[in-house]
């Protein structure tokens, strides 16, 4: 297997695990409609992209839950962002991504052509006369089987679901549509100010600063 091959199949993986993860189940009037054995779904690729990102750079993904306990104050949040950035894991797990005019994105046909010919995932555009619209990803019984048997006999595989369930829970507190995802993510002024067509850079070292002195503060609440 070249490099390419092996690189489209750990896409895939990490693909149908996220897919696995955030998708929504299908109601009873959805299954009429939906392509055979299909179990749920995740709506339109600029949500899969966005959600994409996260889970491809967990020190963004860690940022946005300081966010989060800065506006909430639930420790939790503090201490699942510092899971990742006391950890070596945003400098080790990342896969960066180019900054686009609609933003972070990475061509992923060839990826999901893996999950697409074993009908691991179908993908099933919604178009008009013209154009198409938005792709729908419907996760099979077989593909999340798939997924769970995976990471059930390659415990290194359950780092992504376990990620991907933090992207979900963030997804859901933000809005489910991709704008709502893609406005929060402009929000971050490193991945806001990358020029098009150019890596979105790190902000590990500036993420591990600020936990560090959140931390500090909240220390100090404590010890008040």
């Amino acid at each position: 297997m070249d490099d390419d091959e092996g690189d489209r199949f750990s896409d895939a993986i990490r693909l149908l695990l996220l897919i696995a993860a955030v998708c929504e189940p299908l109601n009873e009037a959805e299954q009429q409609a939906a392509p055979k054995d299909a179990v749920a779904v995740l709506r339109a690729e600029g949500r899969l992209q966005k959600l994409d990102f996260w889970l491809r750079n967990p020190d963004y993904l860690a940022d946005e839950l300081l966010n989060d306990y800065e506006r909430e104050k639930e420790p939790i949040n503090l201490e699942l962002a510092g899971d990742i950035l006391d950890s070596d894991e945003p400098e080790i797990c990342a896969i960066p991504m180019l900054r686009y005019l609609f933003g972070a994105f990475e061509y992923i046909d060839l990826a999901m052509s893996i999950l697409a010919v074993p009908r691991l995932v179908v993908v099933v555009p919604r178009r008009t006369v013209k154009r198409v619209l938005q792709d729908n990803y419907y996760l099979t019984a077989k593909g999340r089987d798939l997924a769970e048997r995976a990471t059930e006999q390659f415990p290194v595989l359950a780092w992504y679901t376990e990620r991907a369930r933090l992207v979900r829970a963030l997804a859901e507190a933000t809005g489910h549509s991709a704008l709502a995802l893609r406005q929060r993510q402009y929000l971050q002024r490193d991945y806001a100010q990358t020029p098009l067509n150019e890596v979105i850079p790190s902000i590990a070292d500036r993420a591990r600063a600020r936990l560090a002195r959140l931390r500090a503060e909240a220390e100090q609440g404590d010890a008040a």
